[in-house]
């Protein structure tokens, strides 16, 4: 690997509605087998404490900093590695889908609530209020979640791209209806068409993380979750992708190789038109 590379794991955890003890258990171990593998960063889906979208946040959900992060942020320290995740926070009587990046001290680089939140969940979640990037010595780390990522809402993503992102992290959580057949319909063409249009515009690698298991209670209840996480890298090439299935738990370890931004201000309009894109 050249010398600004490194290993970052896909931690496709089994995520109960509900169970915040039991899914934290299984983040943390993932977040140990992570920097056991020597990856640098290691991401975990989206709502991993109580899953999305169930109604035990209502009860559940906890603040931002609060019990739960502090446990990823606990064992990222013990770890020495990043840890970008998806928890329910808890904002006053309000409740956001978000994730956080955590440094190797335990400190909160980045806390991001999701904008492009599905109607389904619009009545337990609130939309977003934040976009940011972080630079570290892994390259400058952009953050987002999930549907974040649609073709439809792809601004968030070219957004941070602008503000320099060489990695865009995704919690996730991408579920099909019980008759789902793989075989006739293999899952992830949406994320692949989306993810490869951000790499081949940006040169950056954006990976999305989710987690398995059935759904047992909200909108979506019946649904299962399925993983296929997925890394993307520069010229739109799939550099990984998890197992597919409700009991497809696994951590997949990814070689990344951050480019540099392809410009900065308005340098970055010429740069795209150049490879295609008008501009929207």
């Amino acid at each position: 690997m050249a010398p600004n590379g490194y290993f970052l794991g896909m931690a496709q955890i089994l995520v109960e509605g509900g169970r915040p003890e039991a899914n934290l258990d299984r983040a943390l171990a993932a977040v140990a087998e992570a920097a056991a593998q020597d990856c640098r960063i290691v991401v975990l889906p989206e709502c991993l404490d109580l899953d999305r979208p169930h109604p035990s946040a209502r009860q559940s959900a906890q603040p931002i900093p609060g019990l739960h992060l502090e446990q990823l942020a606990e064992a990222a320290e013990k770890h020495r590695i990043y840890v970008a995740a998806g928890l329910v926070e808890r904002a006053g009587d309000r409740l956001f889908n978000a994730a956080v990046l955590i440094d190797p001290t335990g400190r909160i680089l980045l806390h991001y609530r999701k904008s492009n939140e599905l109607d389904i969940a619009l009545d337990l979640y609130d939309v977003g209020d934040r976009l940011g990037v972080a630079e570290t010595e892994l390259g400058v780390i952009g953050l987002n979640i999930c549907a974040d990522n649609f073709g439809d809402s792809s601004a968030i993503a070219h957004t941070l791209a602008r503000m320099g992102a060489q990695i865009i992290l995704s919690p996730s959580a991408w579920a099909v209806t019980a008759d789902h057949d793989q075989a006739r319909e293999p899952y992830g063409k949406l994320w692949r068409d989306s993810y490869d249009k951000l790499a081949s515009l940006y040169d950056l690698t954006i990976v999305g993380v989710s987690n398995v298991g059935p759904i047992d209670a909200g909108p979506w209840r019946g649904r299962r979750c399925i993983g296929c996480s997925l890394a993307v890298g520069p010229g739109g090439d799939i550099l990984a992708q998890g197992p597919y299935g409700e009991a497809a738990a696994a951590l997949v370890r990814v070689a990344v190789q951050p480019r540099p931004p392809i410009g900065r201000g308005t340098q970055i309009s010429g740069a795209l038109e150049s490879r295609g894109y008008p501009g929207a």
